[in-house]
C-alpha cells in the first residue's frame, strides 16, 4: 500500500470517528428503501456465530443479534463502538481494530458487512475478501449489502485521490475523504468469480446491490 492510499484511510476512519454522532441521520436519507433493505438482510442465511465487519453505530447489529447465536462487531472509530454498544443486547462482543490488519481469532458460520465493500480501495480487495473467507467456517457465507453505480451521482468525487474516494460534509460542518467506489452488482459478481468465490450479487432498486457469497473451497 502507498504512504498516499495509507493517508487516505487514516481519512477515512478520521472522518468516521467525527460522524458517529450524527451518522443515524443516514438512514433518515435511506427511506423509502431501509425497509427493503432490512427485509433483505432479515432474511440472509446469518444465523449461527457470525461476524459483523464494519458495525458502525450497530444498527444492523442490533438486527443481527435478535437471531444470531453469538455476534461479534468490529470497527476501526471507538466512537461509533461506543453508540453501538448502547443500542446492542451486552451478549455482543465488540472489537475495535483496523480492517485492514485485524485478523481472526476464531472462525463463524456468517459474515456480514453492510455498507463497508465501496470503503475499501481496489489494492486491498483481494486481501479484504481473503480475510472474509480466513473468518469463516467450512459452510460458511458472507453476506453484504451496499451502494451501487447510481450513488456515484450524489457524490462529490475526488478525482486526484490515490484510490477511488468522495469527499463527505459532515452535519457539524467538517469535511473528510473516504474511499469509495461505484460497482455494480455484475461488476462485484465477477470480481469475486475471479478469486474462487460463488456469489449471486443483485441490484435492489436503482441505489443498491446485495449479494451472499461462498469462499473458494478449500
Amino acid at each position: 500500500m502507498s504512504d498516499s492510499e495509507a493517508r487516505l484511510l487514516r481519512d477515512q476512519v478520521a472522518h468516521y470517528r467525527a460522524w458517529a454522532p450524527d451518522y443515524e441521520a443516514v438512514y433518515r436519507e435511506l427511506d423509502p428503501d431501509l425497509p427493503a433493505l432490512e427485509r433483505l438482510m432479515d432474511d440472509a442465511p446469518l444465523d449461527g456465530d457470525v461476524l459483523e465487519l464494519a458495525c458502525g453505530t450497530g444498527r444492523w447489529t442490533e438486527r443481527l443479534a435478535r437471531r444470531a447465536r453469538t455476534l461479534t462487531a468490529v470497527d476501526a472509530a471507538p466512537e461509533m463502538l461506543a453508540i453501538a454498544r448502547e443500542r446492542a443486547p451486552a451478549t455482543v462482543a465488540f472489537v475495535h481494530a483496523d480492517l485492514f490488519a485485524w485478523r481472526p481469532e476464531r472462525s463463524y458460520d456468517a459474515v456480514v458487512f453492510c455498507f463497508w465493500l465501496t470503503h475499501v480501495p481496489p489494492s486491498r480487495l483481494a486481501a479484504f475478501w481473503a480475510l472474509v473467507g480466513d473468518c469463516l467456517r467450512p459452510g460458511g457465507t458472507a453476506v453484504f449489502l451496499d451502494t451501487g453505480p447510481a450513488e456515484q451521482a450524489l457524490e462529490e468525487v475526488l478525482e486526484d485521490a490515490p484510490a477511488p474516494a468522495a469527499r463527505r460534509v459532515r452535519v457539524d460542518g467538517g469535511a473528510g475523504r473516504v474511499v469509495k467506489t461505484f460497482a455494480s452488482a455484475a461488476d462485484v459478481e465477477a470480481a469475486l468469480a475471479g478469486m474462487g468465490w460463488r456469489a449471486r450479487v443483485r441490484p435492489v432498486g436503482e441505489r443498491f446491490i446485495f449479494g451472499p457469497a461462498e469462499p473458494p473451497r478449500r
